[in-house]
């Protein structure tokens, strides 16, 4: 896994949250307006493709951290050395 260039290790992780953010923003927006959204939490300056975006790039923090974990515990872990079986 260390031979991989650090620049795909990092496509591998925006890409397909990117996809999923898109699609996720797609089916909440489709079911809850953003402007309704923004004026029952009694904020109102951003109008509706505010929304969408604050609302797409939320998502991708989301599933771009999920993706990042998927990463990061897909690694092994280190194993000690105890000098005790077939390895010894």
């Amino acid at each position: 896994m260390n031979d991989i260039p650090k620049v795909q290790k990092v496509i591998a992780v925006l890409w397909p949250s990117f996809i999923v953010a898109g699609v996720a923003t797609i089916l909440f927006f489709t079911a809850f307006d953003p402007e309704a959204i923004l004026e029952a939490s009694g904020y109102r300056p951003v109008g509706r493709l505010g929304g969408y975006s604050i609302g797409f790039f939320l998502f991708w923090l989301v599933t771009a951290s999920a993706c990042l974990l998927t990463c990061y515990f897909q690694r092994p872990c280190a194993r000690e050395q105890t000098g005790e079986g077939p390895g010894a």
